[in-house]
């Protein structure tokens, strides 16, 4: 997937080290923040808004902490 970053919030990794919550961005598009949803077994995906979130408190995450269920969401989410 080209241009596409994965992060962990910097505040989210130090208060919760279970990494269940995750952000992406494609390019210059959008950030989505990435959540585990227990009760239904699924990643789910919802758009940020810039308000919302500081950019400079995202940190890149390595491709290979992603779960595996989460890479797959993402493909499925930017298709190219």
């Amino acid at each position: 997937m080209n241009g596409l970053r994965v992060y962990t919030y910097s505040e989210d990794a130090d208060a919760h080290n279970d990494r269940l919550v995750f952000y992406s961005r494609r390019e210059n598009g959008p950030y989505y923040r990435w959540r585990y949803e227990k009760n239904i077994g699924q990643w789910h995906g919802s758009r940020v808004h810039p308000s919302d979130l500081t950019p400079k408190a995202l940190c890149v995450a390595s491709w290979r902490i992603v779960p595996t269920a989460l890479q797959a969401r993402l493909n499925e989410h930017y298709l190219e």
